[in-house]
Parts: structure tokens; sequence; C-alpha cells
């Protein structure tokens, strides 16, 4: 009798078995990493709010903090100056409101501001909200999306 070269149907069907076994563990795995490296780009972001809000407030002593995030944001080139209309100071896809995942919110007056970010969608692109008041920390509001911050949230440390 020949022998024939190949594989048996059994052995293709173990490897295949194996592949979705190793898939299986390691989805998960990567679902949960990109949350967290969300989050973090969420918290990250509103630190760049709370430095963009500061120095809107020192350039526009008049005006205030930036009611909207795009007061904050502009495209300024060499040749023009930035306004408080366009200020420049954070980029066009944060002034947009939407970022890795969460989207991102501004209430600004005289007195003070707060800002916060929730995930566009749980469980997917994030699990906490986050946001931050004038004093500049940024806390976690937990699980649920928030619109607005007290400044009594649980601070990240």
């Amino acid at each position: 009798m020949r022998k024939q070269k190949g594989f048996s149907l059994i052995e293709l069907l173990i490897v295949v078995a194996i592949i979705l076994i190793i898939a299986a563990i390691a989805i998960p795995n990567l679902l949960r990493a990109r949350i967290a490296a969300n989050e973090s780009s969420a918290v990250a972001s509103l630190r760049t709010i709370n430095t963009a809000q500061i120095s809107y407030y020192s350039n526009y002593p008049t005006v205030g903090f930036a009611s909207v995030l795009s007061l904050l944001s502009g495209t300024c080139t060499g040749t023009s100056v930035p306004t408080s209309a366009g200020s420049c100071m954070i980029d066009t896809t944060l002034g947009s409101g939407s970022k890795s995942g969460y989207s991102f919110s501004v209430a600004g007056s005289v007195s003070g501001y707060a800002a916060w970010a929730n995930p566009v969608s749980s469980n997917r692109s994030g699990v906490n909200s986050f946001c931050s008041v004038q004093d500049a920390v940024v806390r976690k509001a937990g699980t649920s999306s928030i619109s607005t911050c007290q400044g009594t949230e649980t601070p990240l440390q």
C-alpha cells in the first residue's frame, strides 16, 4: 500500500480547535487593554483641557473660562493670531468633542469651569466617566455618564 502525504481530517480539526481556544483567551484581554488605553487617553485629554482653560483665562480675563471646547481649539497658522473665539490651545480633534472612544464637554464662565468625559459606548470604548473643575484635579465620576462635575467625585491617584 502506498503512503499518502498530507494531514488527516482529525489532525486539522485539532489544530483549528487549538486556534479557537487561543483566540477565546486573547480577545477579551485585547478588549480590556483597549478600554484601559481609551480611559488613559480620556484622562490625559482632560488634563490638556485643564491646562488650556487656565491659559485661556490668563489670556482673556474679561471673557473668563471657555464655555465650549471650540473656543479652546482652532487652526492657527504662522500668520494668524489666536483670539478668544479660536485660541488654538487644544487640537481640533479634541476640540470637536470626541476622541479615543470618549465624548468631551466643558461649561465655563467668568468664575469657573467644569469639564467631563463620557465613554461613547460603555463596555466597548470605556467603563468610567471622568471630570474636572477649576482646581485641575481629574476625578473618576463612576460608571454612568455625567453632564456636570461637582468637584466631590473620587480624585485619581
